[in-house]
């Protein structure tokens, strides 16, 4: 929720978990080490209006040379109030620039809002934790069990329900002649999927976890999600420039988003599944509005949803390297250097939301290009966490027959890792990464005959033939930019 992409976050050996289309990508598990953030948060000094700048323009100038509409903004709330860091445009040959006021869509970190809504319903006695998501749903919905462990509102909100990132069989993303799926597609796939494992055990992050958490707590309201989060959320924060569907005025002020290829994106709404799913990434909001949100959480305004706030972090799961799953957000370290934060990722947009608890002081940081931005907000907070060193990402799509995509069709096995299956549907290939990915299936663009390469995520291809020209494996290229994985075409499919 996407994501990035849509909340993407991506779980496997090679990726690393993320919050696109998951939280899509995240810092990996070396920069992001407990070793690393171990700085006390009272020596947090944060760097100059002119240093952070600094930063972005070198971020955008890499990703996108000098193209017009490509940007960041960073917020920072602290002690000593709030400032506004920004570069770029709002669309390509729209003079305005990225500012405080600039609508991005936030992706992932939607959830924290989500579980906030949970959290909220869970004071005032509407639900509780331990509550069977069943409990809530309309009758005659099959929701998987194993063991006799039925999935939990808590187990949904952290992420250890067992459930998949996505459900299988959805359109690829750029099929727009593909049928557009609904909610009942998605309850027909859980009343078939069989849990991995007992609910409440492992982290595997889950954007159909939340869609399901949010179908849970409508229908307990007796109202829609979006209606339910503006009233019991949105409103009481006022966050007036935060909504599943934006204003007027949060339209005219929303930035273009870009892939990873520099080209615009469709937002998120636009996406058949993933606009299904408001609950895991729906959002758009401001750096200014999330501002307003970090002021709330860190108790620098009053707000009718401390207690609420306070909860989500009193019931933390454990996650991976260190780091601990709560109601939303991610915390990582102890004391004095905890950090809590989410991440996300849609089509076209970045976003990281981060705080440390003990100085008070948080940050926000949005792109409106599908990369990473979180080694940004992390590293802000604690500078020996590294940035990361972003390559250009442009890629341009050629045209080829479906007479010679076709030959690339078939499974093609890396020892360790799994299956990949490509596809020609229609008149393009598809990729489906391994489960343990926690990838959706994403089209794949021919930039010659042998490299392609994805758009929702930074994954290439590049196929390989024996001396007769005959496809015999491929290398599949990371979205984190690690070494090229190989994969052989399995003799089945040859």
């Amino acid at each position: 929720m996407a994501t990035a992409p849509v909340l993407m976050p991506m779980k496997c050996r090679l990726v690393g978990a993320a919050g696109l289309v998951a939280g899509l990508i995240t810092v990996s598990a070396a920069q992001a080490s407990a070793a690393q953030a171990r700085q006390a948060s009272d020596a947090v000094a944060l760097p100059s209006d002119i240093d952070i700048r600094k930063v972005l323009v070198d971020r955008v100038d890499v990703l996108a040379g000098k193209e017009d509409g490509i940007g960041i903004v960073v917020g920072i709330i602290g002690p000593q109030g709030r400032r506004i860091i920004s570069y770029g445009h709002l669309n390509q040959g729209d003079p305005r620039p990225l500012d405080g006021n600039t609508g991005f869509e936030i992706a992932s970190v939607t959830k924290v809002f989500t579980a906030l809504l949970l959290a909220e319903m869970v004071q005032t006695r509407e639900v509780a934790l331990a509550d069977p998501v069943a409990k809530y749903l309309p009758a005659g919905v099959k929701i998987p069990e194993r063991n006799g462990h039925a999935i939990t509102l808590l187990d949904l909100a952290t992420h250890t329900s067992a459930l998949p990132f996505m459900p299988d069989e959805m359109p690829a993303f750029g099929d727009s002649t593909a049928a557009k799926p609904s909610s009942a597609d998605i309850y027909r796939f859980l009343a078939g999927y069989h849990l991995p494992r007992d609910p409440g055990v492992d982290w595997d992050y889950s954007n159909i976890g939340y869609w399901l958490l949010g179908e849970a707590l409508a229908s307990r309201a007796g109202m829609d999600f979006e209606s339910l989060l503006r009233a019991r959320v949105l409103a009481p924060l006022n966050l007036n420039d935060t909504a599943i569907t934006p204003s007027a005025r949060l339209r005219a002020n929303l930035a273009l988003g870009h892939d990873v290829s520099l080209q615009p994106a469709p937002y998120f709404s636009a996406g058949s599944t993933y606009a299904l799913m408001p609950a895991a990434g729906g959002l758009v909001s401001t750096p200014n509005d999330l501002l307003g949100f970090l002021s709330a959480v860190m108790g620098y305004e009053r707000s009718p949803l401390a207690s609420a706030m306070a909860a989500m972090l009193s019931t933390q799961r454990p996650k991976s390297s260190g780091q601990r799953q709560a109601l939303g957000w991610i915390v990582r370290g102890d004391g004095n250097d905890q950090l809590i934060f989410h991440d996300g990722g849609s089509f076209g947009f970045a976003s990281s939301l981060a705080w440390d608890a003990k100085a008070r002081i948080g940050v926000v940081v949005l792109s409106n290009q599908l990369s990473d931005v979180s080694d940004i907000a992390r590293h802000l907070l604690r500078p020996n966490i590294p940035l990361a060193k972003p390559t250009a990402t442009k890629h341009t799509e050629i045209a080829l027959d479906a007479d010679v995509l076709k030959t690339y069709e078939g499974r093609y096995e890396a020892s360790s890792e799994g299956i990949f299956q490509v596809t020609l549907e229609a008149t393009f290939l598809t990729i489906q990464a391994p489960p343990d990915w926690g990838l959706p299936k994403m089209r794949l663009r021919p930039e010659n005959p042998r490299d392609f390469f994805a758009t929702e995520l930074p994954l290439r291809v590049t196929f390989q033939t024996d001396s007769g020209g005959h496809v015999t494996g491929m290398l599949v290229y990371p979205p984190r930019g690690q070494p090229a994985l190989p994969a052989k075409r399995m003799i089945s499919d040859k």
